[in-house]
């Protein structure tokens, strides 16, 4: 993912707590709190609080991976900024069958973002809602502009640009997606900055929903492919990746896998909101 895109400073404003619903369905898996919600369900609730006319500052929905999991174990910011989003899902098959095993209020399926990039499309194309892509190079973000417009013709797509810039720009690009009144904010620029990115953007964006995704934009633009399904359901996914594309996999999943693979087993558990009441 883009390089070039600098780590910005925490926000100097303390986080807005959302609605206590958004914690409600929730259980612990690794350590991170996340929602136990559906593709489906996830889907409707992102539609339907976007519709909601209750003025609120925009939500953010960040995710978790085995990567994810390894990165909160030696960045303690990258931990902290999950701890600040609105919804963090899982992005992950082993983790699902983490909480499946360890505890009685399981995550209802992996909600894969390059899932969900396609899910919300045909939802915010329902619905007359509007989004913005930052991220990927302009060649990347033009061929996945020109496919989802092709797959899904009445989806608005307000704007778009490249991942590549640094802080001192932030304001102003910022400033410049506002101008395209977008509803929902997809950010694709790679763990951890487009977390950090995400949140230094909450104080100004003017919309509801600030979504990370990661690579999600090349791959709608073609440039990779998923696993197998087979692949998919049994948690392999990762190794068909890394078969893929070596030079950039191996290390991280080396690395990462035994540090995720522990946390899943230590640090997964019922949160209080999810624990049957008496």
């Amino acid at each position: 993912m883009p390089e070039s895109v600098s780590v910005l400073p925490a926000p100097s404003k303390e986080r807005i707590v959302p609605e206590q619903a958004e914690y409600d369905d929730s259980v612990i898996v690794a350590g991170v709190k996340v929602t136990r919600k559906s593709r489906a369900e996830l889907t409707d609730h992102v539609v339907q609080t976007t519709l909601d006319a209750t003025p609120h500052p925009p939500r953010l929905l960040f995710d978790i991976n085995g990567h994810a999991v390894g990165l909160c174990r030696s960045d303690r910011r990258y931990a902290e900024s999950l701890k600040r989003a609105d919804v963090v899902h899982v992005d992950s098959e082993p983790l699902v069958i983490a909480s499946r095993l360890l505890t009685t209020t399981p995550v209802r399926g992996r909600s894969a973002t390059t899932d969900l990039f396609y899910d919300f499309a045909e939802g915010f194309q329902a619905n007359g809602i509007s989004c913005y892509f930052l991220g990927a190079t302009d060649a990347v973000i033009e061929e996945c502009v020109a496919r989802m417009k092709f797959l899904y013709p009445d989806l608005v797509i307000a704007g778009y640009r490249n991942g590549y810039f640094d802080e001192a720009a932030l304001p102003a690009i910022v400033a410049d997606i506002n101008t395209t009144k977008a509803d929902i904010l997809w950010v694709g620029l790679g763990k951890p900055k487009e977390q950090f990115v995400s949140l230094a953007m909450r104080e100004s964006f003017e919309g509801r929903w600030i979504v990370t995704c990661g690579g999600c934009f090349d791959f709608a633009a073609g440039h990779y492919q998923r696993a197998p399904i087979f692949l998919q359901k049994i948690g392999l996914e990762w190794l068909h990746r890394m078969v893929l594309r070596p030079r950039q996999l191996f290390w991280r999943y080396l690395t990462t896998n035994p540090v995720a693979l522990y946390a899943a087993l230590r640090y997964t558990r019922r949160t209080e909101a999810s624990a049957p009441k008496a």
